[in-house]
């Protein structure tokens, strides 16, 4: 490790793209610079497409995971106290990413806007810098200038009543299994996790990867390639 501040791991994460994070952390095993921390296709470490970015030009964003679930009111249902989510928000660190499973009936589910813009100011105000959720949302046009991504599965104006069920737990979104503890990093292509204790390898490695595929791709860019010296070089 080179003992880089906290604040440097996170600036240089935010400065590399999604895809090469995943390499990094699970896509190629047998790459000597890939970390292996899950199996790449069944580890449930990032998200598949039913869910969307919704800001893609927003750049890269990295954060520590807080969970919950949300789930249609009902007497079937215990539930959380009003401040169990600020709490566990505000309990972790930040920037902080809400992943949100959503667990509501099918007739229900691409029906719930439960995110809107006063959520959202809520959440900023308490760190949050994106959402990942695997329901609608609402007010995009009003949320975007506040700079908080967000990823969905679509848009949708109104929703009814509805209730926290739990908070701080393993949940699953757009196929990615996360809890408490975890980091996430995503941009445009989507969301990838990795324990939150990998961080600054995550991002030694990252750096060289990408350092390593320039290499390789300036080789593929040269007038003089060929086939030839494509198969003389390996």
């Amino acid at each position: 490790m080179s003992g880089m501040s906290e604040e440097e791991i996170l600036k240089g994460l935010r400065e590399i793209d999604t895809p090469t994070i995943s390499n990094v952390v699970a896509t190629y095993p047998k790459s000597e610079a890939c970390l292996k921390l899950y199996d790449a296709w069944y580890g449930g470490w990032y998200t598949d497409t039913s869910i969307k970015c919704v800001y893609p030009e927003m750049k890269p964003v990295v954060g520590y995971v807080a969970t919950v679930v949300f789930c249609e009111e009902s007497e079937k249902y215990t539930g959380v106290g009003r401040w169990a989510l600020p709490e566990h928000i505000d309990s972790t660190d930040e920037p902080v990413v809400l992943v949100a499973e959503q667990q509501f009936p099918p007739e229900l589910a691409n029906r719930v806007g439960l995110f809107g813009e006063m959520m959202t100011t809520r959440y900023k105000a308490m760190g949050v810098a994106a959402v990942v959720t695997n329901g609608p949302m609402r007010d995009i046009d009003a949320i975007k200038p506040l700079d908080v991504q967000y990823f969905c599965t679509g848009t949708t104006p109104a929703h009814g009543d509805m209730m926290v069920k739990a908070v701080g737990v393993p949940v699953t979104v757009g196929g990615m299994t996360v809890m408490p503890g975890d980091m996430v990093h995503m941009d445009l292509h989507g969301v990838v996790k990795f324990p939150a204790e990998y961080r600054e390898e995550v991002l030694i490695r990252a750096r060289k990867l990408l350092e390593s595929e320039a290499g390789s791709a300036a080789f593929f860019k040269d007038p003089k390639f060929s086939l030839e010296r494509w198969k003389k070089s390996v």
